[in-house]
């Protein structure tokens, strides 16, 4: 007996971050967040944290305009991109494919967009670079010495976009297409969702949607985060950025996923970057989504400490470009 097996996605791999200024975003990363640069090629700067694996979790290269350009999600099984991407041109969805060695480190994906513009990657070969010798650490299953400097998080935690369509939309299309599940949510009393926390691991979101009317566009960024292991890394995250000058949102807790946060905004580009720790893990094969009305928002997105708000300028977006389009805010 044959079947046809499902493609699926295994985990957030990277994103693509253009900067109007380099220098001040390769500071920003590199000295205060702490990352490690892979690799530099044609001009793209390929970054990751002390304990990602792959050649990189961010790109970043410089623009006449500051955007994220994709999104890259790796699959489980390298038959899994074709999969796809025969799926997504079936259903009528452009593929644009990007050959190997086009992105450092990287073998042939595809790039297609969500119907709110956001452009995704998807992709199974990557190499898992060895760090250099003078920053590689002694434990094998580490790739870089951890606190070599700056906030230095271990890895890549999740992105969260941001639109002007209802989150459902783009919910129920990461669910149908892409076999996201969804994990916790903010509904209205019509049943339509303005935030939507979804996942394709345990963590309780790889990718949320957050929807605001007044949105500029449909292809927003909320934030990119990266993982601190525990409390006490985010206090010591708190004090670095305030030794560098930095302005930021937090500490503080959400309700929804538990965790603990502090935003802090990229100089160079204006993307906004979360700290993120703690929470909770999910291996219930039966999960059902946690529920939120829009009266338990606060309590949602700030269950104690400093409070998120409406600010313009405690909350920028950042538009999201694909390799076709560029469209001002």
């Amino acid at each position: 007996m044959s079947y046809v097996r499902t493609p699926e996605i295994a985990k957030l791999g990277h994103f693509g971050l253009v900067s109007k200024d380099l220098e001040k975003s390769l500071w920003f990363f590199k000295e205060v967040i702490g990352l490690e640069e892979t690799e530099v090629k044609d001009g793209v700067h390929y970054l990751r944290a002390w304990g990602d694996f792959e050649h990189h979790t961010m790109t970043l290269r410089q623009g006449e305009e500051s955007h994220v350009d994709h999104i890259a999600w790796r699959t489980k099984r390298p038959e899994d991109v074709d999969a796809f991407a025969k799926q997504f041109e079936e259903a009528g969805t452009e593929v644009r494919w990007v050959e190997d060695g086009i992105e450092a480190g990287q073998g042939r994906a595809f790039r297609f967009e969500l119907p709110s513009g956001h452009t995704f990657e998807v992709y199974f070969d990557m190499e898992k670079t060895l760090a250099s010798p003078e920053s590689r650490s002694v434990l094998k299953n580490q790739s870089h010495k951890s606190w070599s400097r700056g906030v230095s998080p271990r890895r890549i935690d999740h992105v969260n976009i941001l639109t002007s369509l209802l989150a459902n939309e783009l919910s129920d299309f990461l669910q149908d297409n892409l076999g996201f599940n969804l994990r916790e949510c903010v509904q209205t009393p019509d049943g339509n969702l303005v935030g939507a926390w979804l996942s394709v691991t345990p963590l309780v979101h790889d990718i949320a949607v957050s929807h605001d009317p007044f949105a500029a566009s449909t292809q927003e960024i909320h934030h990119v985060a990266y993982w601190l292991d525990n409390s006490q890394d985010l206090l010591r995250a708190a004090d670095i950025l305030k030794e560098s000058g930095m302005s930021f949102k937090g500490p503080g807790k959400h309700g929804i996923s538990q965790a603990m946060y502090i935003y802090v905004v990229d100089p160079g580009s204006g993307v906004r970057v979360e700290l993120f720790t703690n929470g909770y893990l999910i291996f219930e094969p039966d999960w059902e989504p946690i529920v939120w009305g829009l009266d338990e928002m606060d309590l949602g997105f700030t269950y104690w400490g400093d409070q998120t708000d409406t600010k313009p300028e405690n909350n920028p977006t950042i538009k999201v470009y694909d390799d076709k389009k560029f469209i001002r805010s």
